[in-house]
Order: structure tokens, then C-alpha cells, then sequence
């Protein structure tokens, strides 16, 4: 597969999986009203769907590695595909639920193969570009999905949100199972399914306490708790570890990953106050709110191709400690913006940092990877972006009974604490200290062009 395929198949599967999360809170109350649903029974299509997927992602990254990342993504893509156009013709409440478990099992098997594509690819020294690429489409993609969402509610109806997607991933998906006979090699690295099971249990216990509350969200933090000590007393054991010690062991490969879930968390739990903020503070309709965050998307967009310059010239080390910063400062203006122009400025901070640390840390994660294990580092990284989001919500649904000043500068002070991690990160001029003596020479599913 060549690089111009390689990079597209990366950015359809990531604006795929993009567009599927904006487009669905478009059509949850459409769907509930046809349907007949409960509101929790609706809460379940979104929930249901974020359990499956963060829980698979990092053994989903292992298969990839094991068995060809484009063999995963095409499957994921097909499966993703069939799943939506299930949804779409669902007789009801129950089945969309099935069928968005079904969707988060393929969403878990393409998105780590999204990056690991691209590590496999491009060298360690160019994969900065492809990175801002697959993030600037991503930021296109959150910023279109409400408006698509909107435009298909309105006309067709919400069965048409679920049918937005099929057709790419179904000729993306054909194209990448056409593309060749995936090489596997005896070398691949083994399954190591007792410990896959133990953090799947930990990662979806750990999700499902975060939306869920009372005695539920405390009997899923015990569960998740005893399952994580199990989980890396086993690691510590495996002759073949999931987490191999050479990705999770590196200082800034875990740095980067606390991060993004620093900064992620920081930026969806300012985004949910602000919500409430704008239309019920503010009075603005659902639309002019939107308006207002206009700036937060172009800014990402627009920042992250000019991440690798700045990764050239000062290195991962200050590019996300001021992105960091820069994200933190955006969510204190917001805490005491009211005017259109303040809202403007702290929604482009946002935008510009989030953007920035998104392309520099997930370079540091997929770099340092080797590329036998770059499906596993892809994982680790798509799992920190679906954990992150969830513990900010959860905070700021927690702060909220403080008032929304009081939220926006402790999501704010998230992200501060999340500059000291940055030093941690290579300098200027720092080469990955993993680069395998077979990076840019691979063969069969692997092979450059």
C-alpha cells in the first residue's frame, strides 16, 4: 500500500469515527421520539458504544500487530460500515444499542490501526506531517458533524445520520483487504489473552463508573481497581506482556499519554460547562452557541500543520508544554467571558492548543514505538483520547453544583498540571530511541512506497 492510500485510509477511518460521535447527539432525541425510548435506554447508545470501544483498543492495537495493521482497519472499516446501515434500519431502541456495541468493537479494531498505519509507512523523522494532516481532518470533521447531523435530521430523518458513513467505509474497507496478502511472520508478537481480558474488564468498569452514578459508579470503581492490580501483577508475569515493557516502560511515550488525557479531559469538561453557559446564562439558541465555539475548530484545524514545523525547531518538549499552557489560558478567559469577542478568544485557545499537543504527543507515542508493537502504541494513544473526555464530563458535571466559573478554572488548573509532563518529552534535535534497524524497509503489509 502506498503512502498517498496509507495517509487517506488514515484520515477516512479517523474522520469516520469522528463524525459517527458528533453527528449522534444530533439524532438521539429523534431517534428516542421515534422509537419510543426511555431517556436511559438513549443514553445507552452512546454509553454501550464508549464501553466497547476504549475497552478493546489496546488488544485491538496487538492484533494489528500481530496479524497486519491494514487487515484490522479493513475489518474494522467493513464491520463499522455494516453495523451503521444496521442501525439505520433498526426496528428498535434494543437493536441500536446491539448493533453501537458491535460499532464500538469495530471502531476499537480501526483506530489504533489508523496510526499504526502510519508508523508503518512513513519514517520516524516525516511523521509528524501525516499526523497534522489525520488532525486537522479530524477538527474538519467535529466542526461539520453537527451541521450534517442537523441538515440530515431535518430532512431525511435521523436513520439517514447512520447512513452518512457507510458508503466510505465500505470502499475504503474493500480497498485496503484488496490491497495485498498481509505478511505475519513467526516473529509476530503472541496474544496474551488473560491480560487482554483483565484490562478490557478494568478500562470498561472504568468508563461505566464515570456515566454512571450512586452505588453503580462505585461498585464499577472497586471492580475496576481489583482488576487493574490483577491486570499488571500478570503483565509483570507474561513471558509476552500486552503492554510491552519497551512502549509503556519509556518516560515519554507514558508523559505523552498523561498529557492528552490531561488536555482532553480539560477541553470536553470546559466544552460540556460552556454548554450550559451559552444557552442558559447567556440565553443564546443552540445554533448561536455554536457560532460562538466557531473559532475552537478553525484554530485546531489551522494549528496543526504547523506542528511539525515547531517540532523541528524547538522539539516535543516546549511545543506541548506551551500548547498545554496555551489550552489551560483558554479555559481561564472562558471562565470569565460573556461577549462575543471573549467567547471568540478563549474558544481559539482552546482550538490552537488542543490541536497542537494532539499532533506533538501522539508523534512522541507513535515514534518511539517500534514499529512490531506501533498497533499497541496506536492504542495506547486512542485510549487515552476516549478516557480522557470521559473523566472531564464527569468532573464537570461533579463542579457544576459550584457554578460554571468555579468548573472552567479547575479544568483549567487539569491542564496546567499537565505542563510539568512536557519535560519529559524529547528535546530538540532528540532521535526516538527505539527506531529499529528495520524502520522504512519493511515488506509485504508493511512496505513503504
Amino acid at each position: 500500500m502506498n503512502r498517498r492510500l496509507v495517509l487517506a485510509s488514515s484520515v477516512a477511518g479517523a474522520v469516520l469515527v469522528a463524525l459517527d460521535g458528533t453527528v449522534l447527539t444530533v439524532a438521539q432525541p429523534p431517534l428516542q421520539r421515534s422509537l419510543g425510548a426511555s431517556f436511559a435506554e438513549v443514553q445507552w447508545t452512546s454509553t454501550a458504544y464508549l464501553v466497547a470501544v476504549a475497552s478493546l483498543l489496546v488488544f485491538a492495537g496487538r492484533l494489528g500487530d500481530r496479524y497486519g495493521q491494514r487487515r484490522m482497519f479493513a475489518l474494522g472499516m467493513l464491520g463499522f460500515g455494516a453495523a451503521s446501515a444496521g442501525i439505520a434500519l433498526a426496528p428498535d431502541i434494543g437493536w441500536v444499542i446491539g448493533l453501537r456495541v458491535a460499532q464500538g468493537v469495530c471502531g476499537a479494531l480501526l483506530q489504533p490501526a489508523t496510526l499504526g498505519m502510519l508508523r508503518l509507512a512513513y519514517p520516524p523523522d516525516r511523521l509528524a506531517m501525516p499526523l497534522a494532516v489525520r488532525t486537522s481532518a479530524i477538527g474538519l470533521a467535529a466542526a461539520a458533524g453537527p451541521l450534517l447531523g442537523g441538515a440530515l435530521v431535518s430532512g431525511p430523518g435521523w436513520r439517514a445520520v447512520f447512513l452518512l458513513g457507510v458508503v466510505p467505509a465500505l470502499v475504503f474497507g474493500a480497498a485496503a483487504l484488496a490491497g495485498g496478502t498481509c505478511v505475519k511472520g513467526a516473529a509476530g508478537p503472541a496474544l496474551d489473552l488473560p491480560g487482554a481480558l483483565l484490562l478490557a474488564l478494568t478500562l470498561a468498569c472504568l468508563v461505566h463508573s464515570l456515566v454512571a452514578s450512586g452505588a453503580v459508579r462505585a461498585a464499577g470503581l472497586v471492580v475496576a481497581v481489583l482488576a487493574g492490580v490483577a491486570f499488571v501483577r500478570r503483565e509483570r508475569r507474561a513471558a509476552d506482556p500486552l503492554l510491552p515493557p519497551g512502549v509503556i516502560g519509556s518516560a515519554p511515550v507514558a508523559a505523552a499519554l498523561g498529557v492528552l488525557i490531561a488536555v482532553s479531559a480539560a477541553l470536553f469538561g470546559t466544552l460540556f460547562v460552556e454548554t450550559y453557559v451559552l444557552q442558559r446564562d447567556l440565553g443564546l439558541d443552540p445554533f448561536q452557541s455554536a457560532l460562538r465555539s466557531v473559532p475552537l475548530a478553525v484554530l485546531m484545524v489551522a494549528s496543526a500543520p504547523w506542528c511539525p514545523v515547531l517540532l523541528r525547531r524547538v522539539g516535543a518538549r516546549w511545543t506541548v508544554g506551551a500548547a498545554t499552557a496555551l489550552l489551560a489560558l483558554g479555559g481561564a478567559v472562558l471562565s470569565q467571558a460573556t461577549g462575543t469577542v471573549a467567547l471568540g478568544c478563549g474558544f481559539a485557545l482552546l482550538g490552537t492548543g488542543f490541536g497542537t499537543v494532539m499532533v506533538a504527543a501522539t508523534h512522541v507515542v507513535v515514534r518511539q514505538a517500534e514499529v512490531t508493537v506501533a498497533g499497541v502504541a496506536g492504542g495506547l494513544q486512542q485510549t487515552a483520547l476516549n478516557i480522557g473526555p470521559v473523566l472531564g464530563v464527569a468532573a464537570a458535571t461533579a463542579l457544576m453544583g459550584t457554578g460554571p466559573r468555579t468548573a472552567l478554572l479547575v479544568l483549567a488548573a487539569v491542564a496546567v498540571m499537565a505542563v510539568p509532563l512536557a519535560r519529559l518529552l524529547p528535546g530538540r534535535g532528540v532521535v526516538s530511541l527505539t527506531r529499529s534497524a528495520g524502520d522504512g524497509v519493511l515488506d509485504g503489509d508493511h512496505a513503504p512506497r
